[in-house]
């Protein structure tokens, strides 16, 4: 018995020191784990030096000139913002919720891992969590996670604590709380409490209230299922519980818990992508710009990024007089595509016309990624119209999924008119209004800035200014009737209407605001057109145009900012003024970088006195003329003066309106040249492009802010030039001029221009 006990004493003995040095075992392995990791062998770990100087990749971001954030060009949408921003409830939500001893532990909360540990490994629970701070969760947020393996987990684990107790030597606790919420996920690449209470909400940080600060909080946990907009439900219950953490740690009563339970999550939010929002073509305009104004600064050694270094762009664009002008373009555009797609019916060139269809097949990126494969044309074009699969088709109903081949898809699109639609302030070039076409997403292609179209009338009054600077006077009579030009190769231009009565003439005024061709013509022969085309050119036209006679009609392709700029001219006694977007530029901590101003032309490319007559000239287009629809269709009573557009075959729709404080330019068509309006009824400037303007200063007109823009008067004309167009606007042939004139015979002459 005796032998037993010792036996068994020395085997207890074996039993314990075998399990002491087993314990002392696992304490030095995990000694020796924890400093390899420290020292590197596990992946580097960042030194203090490194921890602090780190800095955030900050989104630049958008403003109107009325101060309205309206986009980012980021990699990560973030905006830093100070402790000094943060609301009291904000913090109070995300300790209660996250680290409720945020301010009593130094880095890692040894209680906090007891109780996971506990709760998780022997209890089976994972409710709990895992028992990071917010300081380890910093370190998470500053050097992320790269693989999920289960000892990577433990490694990564380690790490973050080690990091975490670095910060706290380094940084405040208010300095964690700050650099967390400005580092933080909430989902869709969107980084910091600024941006998610900017998308969420519409508001700045310091302006959230108890319950947008604890549903942005519970996001945390999970962003995707707490995602407020796409699970309220979820998000509503996440964020209650957040209050009621609150209230656990005494930071709200009981009756603010039960009234804040009851509010509703009351989003305000706004997607700060490339294809949504608000003017998103003149956004893409500015990112162009800016990476021009970037690479000068990079080129003098001065180190900016557009997409991280958080600039603040300040832009020219009125942000409530793009959002009315978007708005009409959508009322007027769904309603001129509905007009348009009757007027053709079943026969309408898109849905007839299959060798055009295949033409404009050959244009796109995926037959030309066949053709780089070595298939023919009939076989690509074989494929393209059997790869049937589900689409999403867009239209002005909006978006749905359909079931289509690729040449279903290009046939559906190619129907769209398009549109491109902007408004200067004269006075300085700030671009106020700016669509580029009608639907960003669907197309890229900004008819403003990269579009070159034929100006049809538009391009006349041009003509005439050059025809008043050579002496022609604005009672100067032109026969309207039609000539047969023999050294233009019978070239014979005509006028829709009747306005070719053979025994009709014209004066510049009345010819202009009636747009008659023939007439146009013959001024450009008095003018001579070298002489117009070096008046274009000294009205801030730089494309090269037709040396030819059908430069009168428009014939020359001109982009919408091109032409803007040189129907500033008229604004200023004949000086342009080049249309700017960014007023100026700020860093991130809102020190003025640049600032951008736009100066008048040294040189003006006309008289006062001849600018005066032009606007006179303009004002019968819109009092009596071709764009008369602006009095007794819209009412305007506005001082407006303007010009008519519709160029061959329909092909294209303009307008131009100069105001007092405005130069708006519309053009309406299809992207494809090969198509047109099936009439002049549908196409014409005055009803296809006209209206866009119309309805705008419509709205403009009943909102009193705009007054400054909308009540004010054109400088009054000289009393010489009042005299100079002191005249009848039309002049019938005398008895015998008649008599000897053969209406049904075309003159002929030869062109001396």
């Amino acid at each position: 018995m005796k032998k037993r006990s010792v036996q068994s004493k020395k085997q207890k003995n074996y039993i314990l020191k075998s399990v002491g040095y087993s314990l002392i075992g696992v304490f030095v392995l995990f000694i020796l784990f924890i400093g390899s990791i420290n020292i590197g062998l596990w992946g580097e770990i960042p030194s203090k030096k490194e921890l602090s100087n780190f800095q955030y990749q900050m989104a630049s971001e958008v403003y109107t000139a009325d101060s309205v954030l309206i986009g980012k060009y980021y990699l990560y949408d973030r905006q830093p913002v100070s402790f000094q921003d943060f609301p009291e409830h904000l913090k109070q939500a995300l300790i209660s919720i996250e680290d409720e001893r945020f301010y009593e532990h130094q880095g890692i909360d040894f209680k906090s891992l007891l109780r996971v540990g506990f709760k998780t490994l022997l209890m089976g629970d994972n409710s709990s969590g895992g028992g990071s701070t917010i300081s380890q969760q910093l370190a998470k947020n500053l050097y992320p996670r790269k693989e999920r393996n289960k000892t990577n987990i433990v490694v990564d684990k380690v790490k973050e604590m080690i990091i975490a107790k670095r910060l706290e030597k380094i940084f405040t606790k208010d300095e964690i709380l700050t650099n967390y919420l400005n580092t933080v996920s909430f989902g869709d690449n969107t980084f910091g409490i600024e941006s998610a209470a900017l998308k969420f909400y519409n508001l700045r940080t310091k302006d959230i209230s108890t319950t947008q600060a604890a549903t942005l909080v519970g996001m945390l946990k999970a962003t995707y299922s707490y995602n407020p907009r796409l699970f309220p439900e979820k998000s509503l219950s996440r964020r209650n519980l957040v209050l009621k953490a609150m209230n656990g740690n005494n930071l709200i009563s009981e009756e603010q818990l039960a009234h804040f339970s009851q509010e509703d999550l009351n989003l305000d939010y706004r997607e700060f992508d490339y294809n949504a929002g608000i003017a998103p073509y003149f956004r893409e305009e500015v990112r162009k710009e800016m990476l021009g104004w970037i690479a000068e600064q990079n080129k003098a050694g001065i180190d900016y990024n557009i997409y991280t270094s958080g600039l603040k762009i300040y832009t020219t664009l009125n942000y409530k007089m793009q959002k009315i002008a978007e708005d009409a373009m959508i009322k007027h555009m769904t309603k001129l595509q509905n007009d348009f797609e009757k007027s053709y019916g079943k026969n309408a060139p898109w849905l007839k016309d299959k060798k055009l269809i295949q033409k404009i097949a050959t244009r796109t990126s995926v037959y030309k990624s066949f053709k780089k494969m070595g298939m023919t044309h009939d076989q690509i074009i074989d494929s393209l119209s059997k790869d049937t699969r589900k689409r999403k088709f867009i239209d002005w109903q909006g978006e749905k999924e359909v079931t289509a081949t690729t040449l279903d898809s290009i046939q559906h699109y190619t129907k769209f008119l398009n549109t491109g639609s902007l408004t200067v302030n004269p006075n300085n070039g700030d671009i106020l209004v700016w669509i580029g076409g009608i639907n960003f997403k669907q197309y890229k292609y900004d008819h403003i800035s990269q579009s070159k179209r034929q100006v049809g009338s538009t391009f006349k009054p041009i003509v005439y200014t050059a025809a008043l600077e050579q002496g022609v006077t604005p009672c100067t009579y032109f026969s309207a009737e039609e000539v047969e030009y023999d050294n233009l190769k019978g070239w014979s231009p005509s006028n829709a209407g009747n306005k070719d009565e053979a025994y009709l003439n014209y004066s510049m005024e009345e010819g202009l605001s009636n747009s008659v061709n023939t007439i146009a013509v013959k001024v450009l022969e008095k003018a001579g057109i070298a002489n117009v085309l070096t008046m274009a050119k000294d009205m801030g036209i730089s494309e090269k145009l037709p040396d030819e006679a059908s430069i009168a009609l428009g014939t020359g392709e001109i982009k919408i900012v091109e032409m803007a700029e040189a129907y500033t001219s008229f604004s200023n006694n004949g000086k342009h003024i080049k249309p700017i977007l960014i007023k100026s530029i700020s860093n991130n901590k809102d020190s003025v970088l640049t600032k951008f101003k736009s100066e008048l032309s040294g040189k003006a490319a006309f008289s006062k006195e001849t600018g005066q007559i032009m606007i006179e000239m303009m004002k019968s287009t819109v009092n009596s003329g071709t764009a008369s629809r602006l009095r007794s269709t819209y009412g305007l009573k506005n001082e407006i003066a303007g010009k008519t557009g519709t160029t061959q075959n329909n092909k294209d729709a303009w307008f131009v309106a100069l105001t007092p404080n405005f130069v708006h330019l519309t053009w309406v068509g299809l992207d494809q040249h090969e198509i047109g309006f099936s009439n002049t009824s549908i196409g014409q400037g005055a009803n296809a492009a006209l209206p866009l303007f119309g309805l705008w200063l419509q709205e403009l007109n009943q909102n009193k802010k705009f007054d400054k823009y909308t009540k004010t008067s054109f400088p009054k004309p000289s009393p010489s030039v009042l005299e100079a167009l002191n005249c009848d606007p039309i002049k019938r042939d005398g008895f015998f001029k008649r008599l000897f004139k053969n209406p049904n015979k075309k003159k002929t002459k030869k062109f001396n221009g």
